[in-house]
């Protein structure tokens, strides 16, 4: 008998929704405070400056508010653990919007526009709305999922480049984690491999021998940000072997040739 087919996660979406809100404010906050040297410092996302990271950040949220401001869409055409797979091709787009977006008006404003469009888009959608996106047209609720992505990733980015401690919220965390987690056990299925990401994810993937019962023989585990970084290409697993940020044990446990999930 083949085996059953795995149920799609579900999130809750005012847990999401509230998660992506509040993510966005704490970024706003961080970002009203810095100066000009640290807005100039390279932001280890490309070629960005910490002031274009910014600026990207605010078009993820003034972006979203222009989609539901369009006409909706038909039907979805990708899922929330799809999305990883869609953002590849339009590195250069989005590039260039972000330029566009710090050229139209200083960094503050484009935060106090975007917060105000976000909020009163999100307010008047639900999640079953259909977005007409770049990437191809997702619902409401699951594209939000993938900002908690965006957020937390980049979040980090600004932490760690600018020497900030913007706060991350622990629902935008565990929805980032759980989706970035589901989309490696896509790219590679199979159920030699258990991943733990505790306490929000646990996953199997990669084929050859299911394990049944007791301990797996081929276990991954990390921690949450440990993993976002992995899956983004922030990270590079040697390195976080090596540091013991991840502790993998089996012959099959390797997954250097799996990440980044996202590029």
């Amino acid at each position: 008998m083949p085996p059953a087919k795995k149920r799609a996660r579900t999130y809750d979406a005012a847990k999401v929704r509230a998660a992506v809100t509040a993510q966005f404010g704490h970024v706003a906050d961080a970002v009203g405070e810095l100066d000009d040297e640290q807005l100039a410092r390279p932001s280890g996302v490309g070629g960005w400056s910490v002031a274009e990271l910014a600026a990207h950040i605010a078009w993820i949220a003034d972006s979203l508010a222009a989609g539901l401001a369009r006409p909706p869409a038909a039907v979805p055409e990708l899922t929330a653990v799809e999305w990883p797979f869609a953002t590849a091709s339009l590195a250069g787009k989005i590039a260039e919007a972000a330029k566009e977006t710090l050229e139209g008006a200083p960094l503050l404003a484009l935060y106090e526009r975007a917060g105000a469009r976000l909020a009163e888009q999100l307010a008047a959608n639900p999640g079953s709305r259909v977005l007409d996106l770049w990437i191809g047209d997702m619902t409401l609720a699951d594209f939000l999922v993938t900002r908690t992505v965006e957020l937390v990733v980049h979040t980090d980015d600004l932490n760690r480049a600018a020497g900030l401690d913007i706060p991350i919220e622990r629902q935008a965390l565990a929805a980032g984690t759980r989706l970035l987690a589901d989309a490696l056990a896509l790219k590679a299925p199979g159920g030699s491999v258990e991943v733990r990401i505790p306490p929000y994810a646990v996953v199997q993937c990669i084929e050859g021998p299911r394990h049944t019962r007791g301990t797996p023989p081929n276990v991954v585990e990390t921690d949450p940000l440990t993993w976002i970084r992995l899956a983004t290409g922030r990270t590079d697993w040697a390195a976080a072997v090596e540091e013991a940020q991840v502790r993998a044990s089996g012959e099959r446990a390797d997954l250097s040739a799996l990440l980044p999930v996202m590029s």
